[in-house]
């Protein structure tokens, strides 16, 4: 059990599971799309580029939350440190082999959401702060970078850089899915998130409502995916059973639950939408 038990702590708070879950949502574009090429540089730049810049954070981060690493998931990132650095160090060495593959138009489409990743993460404002720092921005941050680089830069790198509606509708759906799992993140935080001075939606409205809010954003990605008329029937019901089964996650982590819930199946909920649809692709 302890094995086992290391193995997942080295999965999730290496980052390698939410740099997984990165990768998935740019196949999952492509895959909806039908847009190869599957598997490309681009796929492994938001892998390395994510394993890079979370590790960071949790660099970053550990430093300046000296008094809550009796808590076990600050203790475990903090007893691994050193390894997560030379996580950093691996993802961005691979962040910069793949970002030398891809196409100029990609690269120009990065610079913006990648500025406001290092932003987010690395402290460049007086005080030592960071855009996450800053009262309410941080989760609309979140789900405005998510969904830019793994909708908008797959449609570029299959040479459909135009906006349409269809890809607007698919921005919009996957911001709504990234900020919907991301609310109860900040509910987990609330205390960390007090004493770092920074006030968020869930400080706000309170825990109930801003798991209300949560249903409400998953209702209307069910709604928009259900709009897209060139998705196929598979992707529409893939879709669906994917929001509906976070939905069940989202209404179970109003109680306490262990981060792994969190980071293991709130994150997971990205990578288990696209094995959803692969699946209803399969059997519909």
């Amino acid at each position: 059990m302890a094995l086992l038990k290391d193995f997942i702590n080295l999965i999730l708070y290496g980052n390698f599971w939410i740099a997984l879950a990165a990768s998935t949502m740019v196949l999952q574009t492509q895959w909806l799309w039908h847009s190869p090429p599957y598997y490309s540089a681009l796929t492994g730049l938001l892998f390395f580029a994510t394993l890079f810049l979370y590790a960071l954070h949790r660099i970053v981060g550990i430093s300046r939350l000296k008094d809550f690493l009796e808590e076990e998931r600050y203790a475990v990132i903090y007893r691994y440190r050193h390894h997560i650095r030379v996580y950093a160090i691996l993802g961005l060495l691979g962040a910069l082999c793949c970002f030398w593959w891809i196409p100029w138009a990609i690269r120009l489409e990065l610079l913006l959401p990648g500025l406001l990743s290092l932003a987010y993460v690395w402290p460049i404002f007086a005080g030592r702060r960071r855009l996450r720092d800053i009262n309410h921005l941080k989760i609309f941050l979140i789900a405005l970078v998510w969904s830019w680089v793994t909708v908008r830069l797959p449609f570029v790198e299959a040479g459909r850089s135009t906006f349409s509606p269809a890809q607007a509708l698919m921005l919009l759906e996957r911001a709504l899915f990234v900020f919907a799992i991301t609310l109860p993140f900040d509910i987990r935080d609330l205390e960390v998130d007090r004493y770092s001075q920074v006030k968020t939606i869930p400080s706000m409205l309170g825990v109930e409502r801003s798991v209300y809010l949560a249903y409400a954003c998953l209702g209307s990605a069910l709604l928009l995916a259900w709009i897209q008329v060139d998705y196929s029937p598979a992707y529409h019901w893939g879709l669906s059973l994917s929001y509906l089964s976070t939905a069940l996650l989202l209404y179970w982590s109003r109680s306490y639950r262990h981060d792994y819930y969190y980071t293991g199946l709130l994150d997971g909920t990205m990578i288990f939408q696209w094995l959803w649809i692969l699946l209803c692709d399969q059997f519909l």
